[in-house]
């Protein structure tokens, strides 16, 4: 039995792993030089079950009005991309409910949660090294209403699993020094002990090499030019390669997912989302943070990744556009050291790294991970901001549905229809 998978990010790279561990004979196709190259290669690092509400929430549509046009907002919508985005929008909205918002919150967290077992699994089988760190995660918050919201989030996701602690302003210093030069805004924190942080595309192109070892075939710098349908199955995929027949299809191309699938007349409701992340080296700031940190107020996050640090804290839609804007990289720079003024140390010119990459983003905000109405296609895309949360497990599951197995978690709420 072959299966093609469509992409070789966190999500198709894992894909192909466990069909190779099932026996299947597995190819995967991929634009790039290498794995994880894409929305993979420089995201915010953390794998952070603690942050799985979608950006669907109760008041953010009236927030994105009120960011309009503002380069520092923390969710940018460009003015040409409302034309291009009306429908996905409604959809959006009418996802904005409380009772959809925690529904679609704990859907996340069912495909998190599995995901942080299944990351650890491969850990232990694979021995591969990716700048990993297990001190969990610190939430911080400068605002008591906005505290008291976090705890009662984190309390009700706990009833399905996660696990948190309350930290108070004293308690928060203690988990991490470096907030001393802040402490007289610091109200408390939440803790997030099983959260973790790493860097997704090192893990990602090591697990491709292990992939190889286990007989998967990649084929870099090809390029997807279109699916084949007869009736209803896929039969092969047209490539600046050539045709190539199979069994079976994954896409996971995150963002671009929806124009392959358009051609064989499926609708799959993502839209891209840029994010940006700057990477520093971390020797120029000697007593630096060690806990991974996200700031609520400010809505960025500073994390330890090896040698360096990385900060994340955009979204911004406009298209496909993957160049890091100046104004909104500075505007997080400054979040930052408002928070942190030894951060300023690390942020030299000649070596930060400016990255942005596009996010698949559901009107749920909910990842895909089904059939398709193709007897033979599958989907696992639109993981949003979560890629690298939900990497691992995404492609656990869509092995199992590929070879008939029963998935380990329970998948309502994942279907295309759901979206």
């Amino acid at each position: 039995m072959k299966t093609i998978v469509l992409g070789a990010g966190i999500v198709g790279t894992a894909t192909a792993y466990f069909l190779a561990k099932q026996g299947h004979t597995v190819e995967v196709i991929e634009r790039q030089s290498g794995a994880g190259r894409e929305t993979s290669f420089g995201n915010g690092g953390v794998i952070h079950a603690s942050e799985v509400e979608p950006w669907s929430q109760p008041g953010m549509p009236s927030k994105i009005w009120k960011w309009l046009g503002k380069e520092d907002a923390p969710l940018l919508v460009r003015y040409g991309a409302i034309p291009h985005m009306w429908r996905w929008g409604m959809k959006f909205i009418a996802n904005c409910t409380p009772e959809r918002f925690r529904r679609n919150s704990l859907v996340n967290l069912r495909i998190a949660l599995h995901s942080l077992k299944i990351l650890q699994q491969i850990r232990v089988e694979t021995g591969i090294e990716y700048d990993v760190r297990t001190v969990g995660v610190l939430k911080i918050y400068t605002s008591k209403q906005s505290f008291e919201t976090g705890v009662k989030s984190a309390e009700f996701l706990s009833t399905q699993g996660l696990t948190f602690q309350p930290a108070d302003a004293a308690e928060c210093l203690r988990k991490e020094p470096a907030l001393a030069a802040s402490a007289s805004s610091l109200v408390g924190g939440v803790y997030f002990p099983r959260d973790e942080v790493g860097d997704c595309h090192k893990f990602t192109t090591a697990l491709a090499k292990r992939c190889a070892d286990l007989g998967v075939a990649f084929r870099y710098g090809t390029t997807i030019r279109r699916l084949e349908r007869k009736g209803d199955r896929i039969a092969a995929v047209e490539t600046s390669a050539g045709r190539l027949p199979a069994d079976n299809f994954v896409a996971t191309l995150a963002s671009h997912t929806p124009g392959i699938l358009r051609g064989v007349g499926i609708d799959v409701p993502i839209y891209p989302v840029k994010g940006v992340t700057i990477t520093v080296p971390a020797a120029a700031w000697p007593d630096r943070t060690q806990m991974p940190i996200i700031d609520d107020g400010r809505l960025f996050g500073l994390v330890p990744l090896g040698d360096r640090m990385r900060v994340s804290g955009s979204a911004e839609v406009t298209g496909f556009d993957t160049t890091p804007s100046p104004a909104r990289c500075q505007a997080i720079i400054k979040n930052v050291v408002s928070v942190f003024p030894g951060f300023a140390r690390c942020v030299d010119p000649a070596t930060a790294k400016y990255w942005a990459g596009v996010r698949p983003v559901t009107p749920t905000g909910t990842p895909i991970l089904d059939r398709s109405p193709l007897a033979n296609l599958y989907i696992a895309a639109g993981h949003g901001h979560l890629g690298w949360t939900m990497g691992c497990g995404s492609g656990h599951v869509m092995a199992d549905l590929v070879t008939g197995r029963q998935p380990e978690i329970e998948l309502s709420g994942f279907a295309l229809a759901d979206h």
